[in-house]
């Protein structure tokens, strides 16, 4: 059985298709948001600090990191700010990170100072990237994302795209990278633009899981991308790219509606046995004004970590 490990100082989390899902919190990322790239620039990580609180407390069982608030100098400018991100919420909270930047630099600068086993986000299947991230990832033993894009761009062939994602995992091995340790984004269209977009998905979601045999992951709110009311698009979506054998995206925790569909799937796929989360989740659960429903405090999304742990870029939006 497939299954990716990563960790924080001292929680192990395993993504894995026998496991809960694996929710990676996205809100640490100022890309799309100018408030919090003002803030980190100018060393205010006062929002950084809420974020990475509140999506803990929401139940993500992960937090992406990204420091990427300029594209002046960025080889000079996002390692030390990354760094200084990655300290601060490793010191918050006790789950495992993302280290997500499109700079090289930036990714070693994180490794360097990260605990226990975190997610590189990302390579891609273009060769400088294959070249640069692949053996950081070797040196460092830590499982990569690996988005399904090259020198060509985003491919609107849904085989192009597991061509690109199978060559990736080809040249991992070539650095003696297991393939569970590469996590597979297949790239999710926006339905708005391409209608056939939820099923090309499925598709490919399957053949990574029966031919790659490999875990998978995406920026989720893209499905939804241009659409009103994109949190109902979000949540119809969560079950169906389970059951189709996603084991983890990068998406807000702090929607109820989407994380309720979260912990629904992990029922209904048999990943939450016994119902035990849903229970200790929503036993006190009441309505709030409006006829938005709330609960009394919110469990991880996830089971499937144990203590004892070892020491969009490509996307369209993310649904705000």
């Amino acid at each position: 059985m497939t299954r990716t490990i990563v960790a924080s100082a001292t929680r192990e989390i395993i993504i894995g298709f026998d496991q809960p899902f694996c929710v990676i919190g996205e809100r640490i990322n100022p890309t799309g948001r100018k408030k919090l790239a003002a803030e980190m620039i100018e060393g205010n990580f006062d929002t950084v600090i809420k974020d990475a609180l509140e999506q803990v407390a929401a139940g993500a069982t992960m937090l992406d990191v990204n420091a990427g608030v300029t594209a002046v100098d960025p080889n000079e400018t996002e390692p030390p700010l990354l760094v200084k991100t990655l300290e601060i919420v490793q010191g918050l909270v006790d789950v495992p990170l993302s280290i997500d930047s499109s700079v090289t630099a930036a990714i070693e600068a994180g490794l360097r100072v990260a605990k226990g086993r975190p997610l590189v986000n990302s390579v891609t299947g273009e060769e400088e990237k294959l070249e640069a991230i692949l053996p950081l990832c070797k040196k460092y033993d830590v499982p990569v994302v690996a988005i399904s894009n090259d020198e060509t761009g985003i491919s609107m062939d849904p085989d192009v795209r597991f061509a690109v994602a199978k060559k990736i995992v080809e040249r991992a091995a070539d650095y003696g990278i297991k393939p569970y340790d590469i996590v597979v984004d297949p790239l999710v269209m926006p339905i708005g633009a391409l209608g056939s977009a939820g099923q090309q998905v499925f598709a490919l979601l399957r053949r990574l899981r029966e031919e790659l045999k490999v875990n998978t992951t995406c920026g989720l709110s893209n499905i939804s991308f241009g659409l009103p009311h994109r949190h109902g698009i979000n949540a119809g979506f969560i079950p169906m790219v389970i059951g189709a054998g996603m084991t983890s995206a990068i998406m807000n925790p702090c929607r109820p509606q989407e994380m309720e569909a979260v912990r629904a799937a992990n029922v209904l796929n048999g990943t939450d046995p016994n119902c035990t989360n849903w229970i200790m989740t929503y036993r006190d659960h009441k309505p709030a004004e409006g006829g938005h429903a709330v609960a009394a405090a919110a469990a991880p999304a996830g089971a499937g970590g144990r203590r004892g742990g070892r020491a969009a870029r490509a996307g369209v939006a993310r649904a705000e």
